[in-house]
């Protein structure tokens, strides 16, 4: 989709970091945006902030869990620009601790917003994008934790794991209709994913269950933060560009490279193993 100008993207967790930059670097293309997010104060500071070209933005209050919400969701972005072009599945929230230690409910919220949460943008808006005939693109956002297993963040890996897994499957079954995919693994990005615990409903262990904490899972890579306006134009470029991989971080090749060569040596192990025994 390298001509966006005019394309209607829907964004959820748009109101505030990676969701907001996306949403500033695609009006700069002069692309139309629905702004979905479930914190009122951050869709208050998104209003304001396009305020100037408020035909052009949309925001809505919308719990990504929701399938009902997300399906309202879908008809007011419709009513507001007709189509929808491109689909960025950006709500996401982070939890971390030794995994022996993390309850149902744990799980539950994590699995609930990052995976189930993808889903649901895919049911609402894919036959969307598929019906109107004229091509679009999907990001749904990952992590580098979706990569390589991380210390003390096993619900997090387990839910970007799998959105690599759906992102990658996508791109084969979609790559007829037009629709391109990209799928958005950072490192780590100034943004609120810390204090995901302010937006916990009730139901999953609310807001005073313990707060993500800093976790040095990355072994001897030394980190680098960088800042949410960067990754929306390089979410951005992707689109343009077709791009599947969006790999913003490289100091984490090294321990991604790792688990390919570790897995390469299992082919090489149990191959040999077979042909000892004659299996």
């Amino acid at each position: 989709m390298e001509d966006v100008a005019g394309k209607v993207a829907f964004i959820t967790g748009g109101a505030s970091g990676l969701g907001l930059a996306m949403a500033h670097s695609f009006t700069g293309a002069g692309m139309k945006v629905a702004i979905a997010d479930v914190e009122d104060s951050a869709l208050e500071d998104a209003k304001r902030a396009f305020a100037d070209i408020n035909s052009q933005v949309i925001t809505l209050k919308v719990d990504v869990t929701d399938r009902e919400a997300m399906a309202d969701a879908r008809k007011q972005t419709l009513d507001a620009f007709g189509k929808v072009h491109v689909l960025c599945n950006n709500a996401g929230v982070a939890l971390n601790g030794n995994i022996a230690e993390m309850s149902y409910k744990d799980w539950d919220w994590v699995m609930k917003v990052n995976l189930d949460g993808v889903i649901n943008g895919i049911v609402t808006f894919i036959d969307d994008i598929k019906s109107q005939g004229e091509g679009g693109h999907v990001v749904n956002t990952a992590s580098i934790a979706g990569h390589y297993g991380i210390p003390g963040l096993g619900i997090y890996v387990a839910s970007k794991f799998a959105v690599v897994g759906i992102s990658e499957t996508m791109r084969v079954d979609l790559a007829d209709d037009n629709i391109g995919i990209s799928v958005l693994c950072p490192g780590v990005v100034s943004t609120g994913i810390g204090s995901s615990e302010r937006n916990r409903p009730d139901q999953f262990g609310g807001s005073e269950s313990p707060a993500m904490t800093p976790v040095d899972g990355a072994g001897p890579v030394e980190m680098n933060v960088m800042e949410p306006a960067a990754i929306g134009d390089i979410v951005l470029h992707a689109i343009q560009n077709d791009l599947f991989y969006i790999m913003t971080h490289d100091e984490f090749q090294a321990p991604v490279q790792s688990r390919g060569d570790a897995i390469a040596a299992s082919f090489e192990y149990w191959r040999a193993y077979r042909e000892k025994h004659g299996v």
